[in-house]
């Protein structure tokens, strides 16, 4: 028999988590030499997180159901990227906008 309770509580934590998450993922994904590892990084960080999420704020999570929450976790943000979408810089805006800010640094000191 499903167990609904359980289910409802191991998505409320993952609703929790994958906000703390995707915040992350966006301030860190400018670090990942190539777009296509992003998905990757995503799901490592949302394992590591839903992980560390339950241990520190629940009593009664075991270790399965820590990678359930990381899991979910990972799979909500994806309906929090659509959301957002147009909000959040991708990844080839962040690489062009580190470049050009590394070349700018120059000419922005001005004399008065």
């Amino acid at each position: 028999m499903l167990n609904v309770s359980l289910l409802q509580n191991l998505l409320i934590i993952a609703i929790a988590c994958s906000t703390v998450t995707v915040a992350f993922i966006q301030k860190t994904k400018r670090f990942l030499p190539k777009s296509y590892l992003i998905p990757l990084y995503s799901l490592c960080v949302n394992l590591i997180c839903g992980y560390y999420f339950c241990n520190t704020f629940t009593s009664d999570v075991n270790l399965l159901e820590s990678i359930w929450v990381g899991l979910f976790s990972f799979l909500g943000a994806d309906t929090i990227y659509t959301t957002l979408e147009g909000k959040l810089a991708t990844h080839g805006d962040i690489i062009n906008s580190k470049n050009s800010s590394k070349n700018d640094i120059v000419g922005e000191i001005t004399y008065e």
